[in-house]
């Protein structure tokens, strides 16, 4: 038999029937944030750390140079032959040191005749005064001889000037290198003999880049480290910064000075800067870098607060490699998210839940199996 359906419904049947359909529509609507997720949702995996406070060594590291304080090529200045070598090699000298002496009997003979035609060229000019004043010579004859006393005068000082270039002096105290010539050897002008190198003090170039001059100033504190001797720091401060930006690096050299009394720092090593700013024995909460976020002008953090994502506005401190001072909006102890956070399903509110970051399971596993070997 067929069933038999009203072709009508009560008022009040109908009215029931709308109020349930508006129930049921109401409950799922909203923010999904406001009411914790769909029903039944998985609690987002993520990744945390605890952070509290901690000692800030604030300091800006970069790479650089060591270089000597003054570095010369001695050369002579004119032809000759070197006669003596008054140093020997790696031997410390003192400005003024005698380092070669050159043949000096051709230039000493030249100062001799100089010198003679001086003397004549003065007693002229004594008679040709003396004449002049008597009138009995002309005054071009008077400026004649006086003229005569010039030049000979210069020449004087000509080949005493030659005569000293025969030997050749530390332009100032250092380190005297190999010597490439000689006893005996006829050098020429501009020739390389030995190098010369001040290694006390020490400088050391580096680059900055121009967002951190602001931070840079001469006399600033710097520490430095180098391969030759691991384990050990240099102290030093910075000596001046170069006023022009590289266009193309976007980055000004700065040049800094480190005392070397026992010349073990050489030029040319490779070393590790840190020029250290703020204030010492500062601290501040630390984060790894890839846990902040920003929107616009604001930066911020997601922290775990009773297995929810709850968002933290920050304001950021000091960088360091990898991490990121936090100066506000973080407390110790806080749970901050360093993965998870920026996938779409994040919002605030959204439950999750803490998992290890990938390396620490297999670690924590093998734990126990360590323990048991040392038992």
């Amino acid at each position: 038999m067929p069933a038999i359906f009203p072709t009508r419904l009560p008022a009040a049947a109908t009215l029931a029937l709308v109020l349930g359909l508006a129930a049921c529509s109401g409950s799922g609507a909203g923010d999904p944030s406001a009411a914790g997720g769909p029903p039944g949702a998985m609690a987002l995996p993520v990744e945390a750390v605890t952070v509290k406070a901690e000692p800030l060594q604030q300091g800006l590291t970069t790479v650089g140079t060591l270089r000597a304080d003054e570095s010369v090529v001695i050369r002579p200045e004119i032809n000759g032959r070197l006669v003596a070598v008054h140093f020997e090699e790696g031997q410390r000298v003192a400005k003024g040191d005698k380092l070669f002496s050159m043949d000096a009997s051709v230039t000493a003979a030249d100062l001799r005749e100089a010198e003679a035609n001086y003397e004549n060229a003065r007693r002229g000019n004594e008679r040709a005064t003396d004449l002049g004043a008597r009138q009995l010579l002309s005054r071009s004859d008077v400026d004649a001889a006086r003229a005569q006393l010039g030049v000979t005068q210069a020449r004087v000082a000509s080949a005493l000037a030659q005569l000293e270039k025969t030997t050749i002096l530390a332009p100032f105290s250092g380190v005297i290198g190999l010597r490439e010539v000689s006893v005996g050897a006829v050098v020429s002008p501009g020739q390389a003999l030995v190098n010369l190198v001040r290694l006390d003090p020490m400088e050391v170039d580096f680059s900055l880049p121009e967002s951190a001059l602001a931070s840079v100033a001469a006399g600033q504190p710097v520490r430095l480290v180098v391969d030759a001797y691991a384990g050990e720091t240099f102290s030093g401060e910075v000596l001046a910064v170069e006023p022009v930006i590289d266009v193309n690096s976007r980055s000004a050299k700065v040049r800094a000075r480190v005392p070397n009394p026992d010349y073990r720092l050489r030029p040319g090593l490779f070393a590790r800067v840190t020029l250290e700013v703020g204030e010492a024995g500062a601290s501040a909460i630390v984060i790894p870098e890839q846990a902040l976020l920003q929107e616009g002008d604001t930066r911020f953090v997601y922290v775990v607060r009773d297995g929810k994502a709850a968002r933290a506005v920050v304001k950021t401190g000091v960088r360091l490699p990898g991490r990121v001072a936090i100066t506000e909006g973080l407390s110790d102890g806080d749970q901050v998210i360093t993965a998870g956070q920026a996938k779409p399903m994040m919002f605030e509110g959204a439950e999750v839940t803490v998992v290890p970051a990938p390396g620490m399971a297999d670690a924590a596993a093998a734990a126990p199996a360590q323990n048991a070997d040392v038992d």
